[in-house]
């Protein structure tokens, strides 16, 4: 290898030994990426032979990535994600967004996008401030000025819910309905066909990027609420239903008639739609409507998986199953999950990788990608999975964007692992490489240029 010293120039190229291509589902040898690093793009890529990389000319500026062990992949898309939560074993969601402070919160936020774009994570799907109004936008254009590192954000600021159904529930309300304990607004209520296309519309105008609702939820908590749910008593129920799924199911919040108009909504707005559904039951009546992506469906109480899983594939609705979630906060939906994805994949369900992060750790997010791979779905599908259907979950063109894959245009999201994912299972944990739009934030598995330290200006010299 041989270093030559030119002028800067506008392009500079990336070179690699192994690399994986989402569109073949592929791993390839050889390949180049040329990177303009004026607009942070791809400008070309091709392949080399044999004897033209046995006398390869490095030049300044260029990045080697090449080397026994390594294998580079587009930067990866977590298509579920709460930036403004951490992990609920450190501290339960509900005291997050009733206790912590907004300053807190934020101040996290901007160390767990870090985290994120570390791990190799340069598109963050973030469906829901959980009680911080419209700060995810904000965090977004944040990043995009250049203020904060952090993955590509795509936002849903606050989500939708029918009122009274997604809140943060208390005990200590004045019995007169004014007073009591003051509590954040945890979505944005709305009721009917003009109060969801009027709630759409505030979401449009508050900087969102994607529009999520809640399709069902676990809003009865108050019938039999349980010790220290929610800021209750911690005196329990004593007689709640022998059955633990009747005290409080998942049940839809919104008619048919109101998905279906939250959708046509979005549509006018051009912008894509999520749908949060636990159980089978409300992700069929979403799936219905149309919308872009059902989030989690954990449960099929009513036996409708196939029903669900036909319809979805009939609409091109994307699922983000959250598996990381389900091993974290109700393990035991697991088995149930798992097959439930091996039915999916196996039918023609269209699925991307998001791990509800937030739930767990920002930086943990590969564990989505193992436990895909642990459900029997091969390394090359959950990769794709992970980058394309990343890129058609935040709204494909919708999104003014192409990333993902490796094509003239697309944005230069590069990481590079340290080990072959497809024999060791490991491997998306060790990341030692990172580049976003063209610009690198990690080398040698090590940060950089992640704080930027001013310089004096010559009005100062005297």
């Amino acid at each position: 290898m041989t270093l030559r010293v030119v002028p800067p120039s506008k392009t500079f190229t990336v070179h690699s030994s192994l690399l994986f291509d989402p569109k073949k589902k592929a791993f390839r040898k050889n390949i180049s990426i040329e990177v303009d690093r004026d607009t942070g793009s791809i400008t070309n890529v091709y392949e080399r032979d044999n004897e033209d990389d046995l006398r390869l000319q490095i030049y300044a500026g260029d990045i080697d990535l090449r080397g026994a062990g390594k294998c580079v992949l587009p930067g990866l898309v977590d298509s579920h994600t709460h930036v403004f939560l951490h992990s609920y074993t450190d501290r339960p969601s509900i005291e997050q967004m009733r206790d912590a402070s907004a300053l807190e919160r934020i101040i996290r936020a901007t160390s767990h996008v870090r985290a994120a774009l570390l791990a190799g994570f340069t598109t963050y799907r973030d469906l829901g401030t959980e009680a911080l109004g419209n700060a995810d936008a904000q965090l977004r254009d944040c990043i995009n000025r250049g203020l904060v590192p952090g993955p590509r954000m795509f936002v849903a600021t606050d989500a939708l819910a029918s009122n009274g159904s997604y809140e943060i529930r208390r005990e200590n309300k004045s019995l007169s309905g004014s007073g009591g304990l003051i509590v954040p607004r945890a979505s944005d209520p709305c009721d009917g066909v003009d109060g969801v296309r009027a709630g759409v519309r505030r979401r449009v105008g508050d900087g969102a990027d994607i529009i999520k609702f809640y399709a069902d939820y676990r809003r009865k908590v108050m019938r039999f609420p349980g010790p220290g749910t929610s800021n209750t008593s911690n005196q329990p129920i004593l007689f709640p239903p022998d059955d633990p799924r009747r005290r409080n199911p998942a049940v839809p919040l919104f008619g048919q008639d109101e998905m279906d108009a939250i959708v046509r909504e979005a549509k006018l707005a051009e912008l894509p739609v999520a749908a949060h559904a636990g159980e089978t039951k409300a992700a069929l009546m979403a799936a219905r409507a149309g919308v872009t992506t059902v989030e989690h469906m954990f449960e099929d109480s009513n036996g409708l998986l196939d029903e669900t899983l036909e319809e979805m594939k009939r609409q091109g609705t994307i699922w983000v199953p959250t598996l990381a979630t389900v091993e974290s906060a109700a393990p035991q939906f697991m088995e149930d999950c798992l097959a439930a994805v091996r039915k999916a994949v196996k039918v023609g369900v269209r699925v991307a990788t998001g791990g509800d992060t937030g739930v767990i750790d920002h930086g943990l997010n590969a564990r989505e990608l193992e436990l895909f791979v642990k459900a029997g779905i091969p390394i090359e599908e959950v990769l794709e999975m992970a980058t394309v259907g990343g890129w058609e979950a935040c709204g494909g063109e919708l999104t003014g964007y192409r990333f993902g894959w490796w094509e003239k245009g697309c944005r230069a999201d590069i990481i590079a692992l340290d080990a072959d994912p497809r024999e060791d299972e490991k491997a998306l944990r060790k990341v030692g490489f990172v580049m976003k739009d063209g610009k690198v934030w990690k080398r040698d598995g090590r940060a950089v240029d992640m704080i930027t330290v001013p310089e004096f200006p010559p009005s100062m010299d005297n």
